[in-house]
């Protein structure tokens, strides 16, 4: 009988020493943070480069082989300066036959007018028919009109002649060229492309997610990469309609207010801006686990120093951070290391708090 009762004993007394071993063990240290609820949003960082924010390709309105061009890449340039040369001898030979047609409309029409004022006098008194004022008449507007078409062929062949020099129409810096002296150029084909001196903008590829968690009207920075120190100020200009097919990005261009001199064109640029979020919790990302298939954190009760496990719904997660939408309340304490090897109930001891 007595051994019986020993044996019955037996697991009773494991269980007690399991439970003083356990009640024994000592809290493990953990870092927290504290919830608080505050003005939430990233700072992004992407790289461009400087474009002119008016620039245009420069060309001939009329064809032929140009004999010289006077400027090259880099070159700046003022209002009214010649940038370009053709051959002028059709253009000459041109103006000097429609001058010719001009003097001989003009001889004509001189004796057709005499002829019609002729015969209008002798109408009045009555010694011509009305058939021959009415022929006299006739010749007269004709003449006229030939008059005036040999005056608009000859302000067309002095305004080719001007075609024949293409002029800067505002002051710049020429940034590229499509042709060479010697070549027969085609009349639009572009020979400089001039950047105009009136402003310079930081273009950008831009996510669409940043540019959907953008502010209305953000201030963005923007500095030289090479020196962080050279930065201007901008804001947005325009945004690309369509995204680009290879990178699925849209060009942004920022135009720059009073931008230093070392922002020539070309120069690489760190844009800055802060994504407008609003208020919400912000946990650092170390703090995350995962609970029914489900993020979530380990929340301390500070009045038993234990911890449970609470799924959480996250706004928006990167790297270093996790914005929380709901879940957790404002003062509550969250376990941010060591996650991995807590388990509910557990109790733990906060980092930098007395033994």
């Amino acid at each position: 009988m007595g051994a019986c009762l020993l044996l019955l004993a037996l697991p009773l007394l494991a269980a007690c020493q399991q439970q003083e071993k356990a009640a024994e063990r000592p809290a493990r240290t953990v870092r927290t943070v504290t919830v608080e609820v505050r003005e939430a949003g990233d700072t992004v960082t992407l790289t461009g480069h400087v474009e002119a924010q008016d620039e245009a390709a420069v060309a001939f309105r009329v064809g032929g082989r140009m004999l010289a061009r006077l400027v090259n890449v880099g070159d700046r340039v003022k209002a009214g300066q010649v940038l370009a040369r053709l051959d002028r001898q059709n253009a000459q030979n041109n103006l000097r036959s429609a001058e010719a047609a001009l003097s001989a409309a003009s001889a004509t029409l001189a004796q057709h007018r005499n002829t019609f004022e002729r015969q209008r006098h002798l109408l009045d008194r009555g010694f011509t028919t009305r058939a021959n004022f009415d022929a006299a008449q006739q010749a007269h507007l004709s003449a006229q009109s030939a008059v005036d078409d040999a005056t608009a062929q000859l302000k067309i062949a002095r305004d080719n002649l001007d075609y024949t020099e293409i002029h800067a129409d505002a002051d710049g810096v020429i940034t590229a060229r499509g042709a060479e002296p010697g070549e027969v150029v085609q009349a639009g084909q572009m020979i400089v492309r001039i950047a105009r001196e009136n402003g310079r903008d930081a273009v950008f590829d831009v996510p669409a997610q940043v540019l959907r968690n953008a502010p209305a009207d953000p201030v963005i920075r923007v500095a030289l990469s090479d020196s962080p120190g050279v930065a201007a100020e901008g804001r947005v200009r325009e945004i690309a309609p369509q995204a680009d097919p290879v990178t699925r990005t849209f060009a942004v261009k920022v135009g720059l207010s009073n931008p230093p001199e070392a922002f020539r064109l070309g120069a690489t640029v760190v844009g800055t801006m802060r994504l407008d979020a609003g208020a919400a919790i912000e946990l650092p990302a170390s703090a995350l686990t995962e609970f029914n298939q489900q993020p979530a954190v380990w929340v301390v009760d500070p009045a038993t120093s234990t911890v449970s496990l609470r799924n959480i719904e996250v706004q928006r997660f990167n790297p270093s951070s996790v914005a929380v939408a709901s879940g957790l309340d404002e003062g509550e304490i969250v376990v941010t290391a060591g996650v991995q090897v807590l388990h509910d109930g557990m109790k733990v001891r906060l980092s930098g708090a007395p033994s």
